[in-house]
């Protein structure tokens, strides 16, 4: 365990049983959705890897148009 994550459940442990409660369920929700990602991510890579390609290949023929944010 990092200093800082013993130092943030350190202070945690000083607040109301319902509070931890609640602050527990985030700090599950937030790691089980990390979770999520990275198996969406390394699920898809191939994908990932072959829209890069046809993205690159289209930029270096000349097919894009530069946008800027408020035209997105």
């Amino acid at each position: 365990m990092t200093v800082l994550l013993k130092e943030a459940f350190d202070k945690a442990s000083v607040l109301s049983e319902e509070l931890q409660d609640e602050l527990a369920e985030e700090v599950i929700a937030d790691i089980e959705a990390e979770s999520c990602w990275d198996q969406t991510f390394k699920d898809t890579q191939d994908e990932l890897a072959k829209m890069a390609d046809k993205a690159l290949k289209n930029f270096e023929e000349g097919k894009f148009k530069q946008l800027g944010f408020d035209q997105l």
